[in-house]
């Protein structure tokens, strides 16, 4: 394991990570409304204002925080660990789905 840089200190987590059920941030939660309304990653990027790698980036993380190994599985293990279905999340002017 390589040793942190000279100096570093790691952050306190953000008090909106805390509060999230499995550190989940509010734009993890709106990728995981759109993936669960069937939206490819350009189709989130778009919604989202960010680039489809981004969109991509994030279901990665999504994927790790949530361990499953498909992208298809997200929806289902966020309902399965969180008891909320990811299509009640409201997801912001900029990207709600279908409008």
């Amino acid at each position: 394991m390589v040793p942190p840089p000279a100096g570093w200190q790691a952050r306190p987590m953000s008090p909106v990570l805390k509060d999230q059920p499995l550190g989940l941030t509010n734009r993890q939660r709106q990728v995981v409304a759109l993936i669960a309304a069937g939206c490819s990653n350009e189709e989130v990027g778009a919604h989202l204002g960010i680039s489809p790698r981004t969109a991509k980036a994030h279901c990665d993380v999504l994927r790790q925080k949530l361990g499953v190994p498909r992208r298809r599985q997200i929806p289902a293990a966020f309902r399965t660990l969180t008891g909320e279905d990811p299509l009640a999340h409201d997801l912001g002017a900029e990207g709600r789905v279908g409008g």
